[in-house]
């Protein structure tokens, strides 16, 4: 059985990294020399900035996302792949996809293999003290704790919305690409119109979360908004199943600013066309002139 994300997926995170990286590097060090992941609500103490734990966790959290994706995707004969580029659909070098579900593993992409892509935003999500250097022991979920982990940070909300529709106004290659962006948590309740209107828009298809129970109460936990632009998984089989929508169904983007004179001549034109399929095909050809 293939688990999602869960507390057991962080203390691997935790246990690989200590092994390469300090303690120091992973952890909070408080007044009390207790070593953290994040500063418990209501600590008052000293305080310092830890950068050096991003690097590690945003590359475990790729790799543990390919990983994932692979096996939802292998029995198609399609392949999940860590840090695509392809130029033509602003997958550069400097800005590669997180993962990219594609009809071949290579790294450098043609935007006709790509069938999605999938931008990652996790974090650690529960706090965690580590204690005498050895012991690791998981001490509240992220209400117990002052961070944002995951989709709940504005700055993860916006980057993965940016990198989108940058993708998006890229190339008219771009145009039939679903994009989900994947976290472990839920969003905050400002957000919840903005990704429905991202979804019903269709720049992306979706905020996804793969962790089912972020709360150690399995309290408040959004599973999905009124539109789905935001939705929950809770496990592997309902994942693998939306995956095989977003995989079966081609898409289409199309965004324009014309006149209704203009858009009524579009529409007009693009009818006298005999099948359904034709009528889109028109729409969307003349649409983009």
């Amino acid at each position: 059985m293939i688990e999602l994300w869960n507390q057991e997926v962080e203390r691997k995170f935790f246990n690989e990294s200590v092994k390469f990286a300090t303690p120091e590097q992973l952890f909070y060090v408080t007044d009390k020399n207790r070593y953290l992941a994040y500063w418990p609500k209501g600590y008052e103490g000293k305080k310092s900035t830890l950068q050096s734990r991003n690097a590690l966790i945003g590359n475990f959290t790729e790799k543990w996302t390919t990983d994932l994706i692979h096996e939802i995707v292998k029995d198609k004969g399609l392949f999940a792949v860590q840090g695509a580029i392809c130029d033509e659909i602003a997958l550069t070098n400097m800005s590669p996809a997180d993962v990219v579900i594609s009809r071949n593993k290579n790294i450098n992409q043609q935007a006709e293999d790509i069938l999605a892509i999938i931008e990652v935003k996790m974090s650690i999500v529960w706090n965690w003290e580590l204690q005498g250097g050895k012991t690791l022991s998981c001490i509240g979920d992220y209400k117990t704790h002052q961070g944002n982990p995951g989709l709940l940070r504005s700055d993860s909300m916006l980057k993965g919305i940016g990198k989108s529709i940058n993708i998006r106004v890229s190339s008219f290659k771009a145009a039939t690409i679903p994009i989900i962006v994947m976290g472990n948590t839920p969003i905050t309740n400002s957000y919840y119109p903005k990704v429905d209107h991202l979804k019903v828009a269709g720049i992306i298809q979706g905020f996804w979360s793969v962790n089912p129970k972020p709360l150690d109460d399995n309290g408040e936990n959004l599973k999905k908004t009124e539109k789905h632009g935001f939705c929950r998984f809770d496990d592997f089989e309902e994942l693998k199943k939306a995956f095989n929508v977003l995989l079966s169904e081609e898409r289409n983007f199309f965004s324009s600013m014309k006149n209704k004179n203009e858009l009524g001549k579009i529409i007009e034109t693009a009818n006298r066309e005999g099948t359904y399929e034709k009528k889109a095909e028109v729409f969307l050809k003349l649409i983009k002139e």
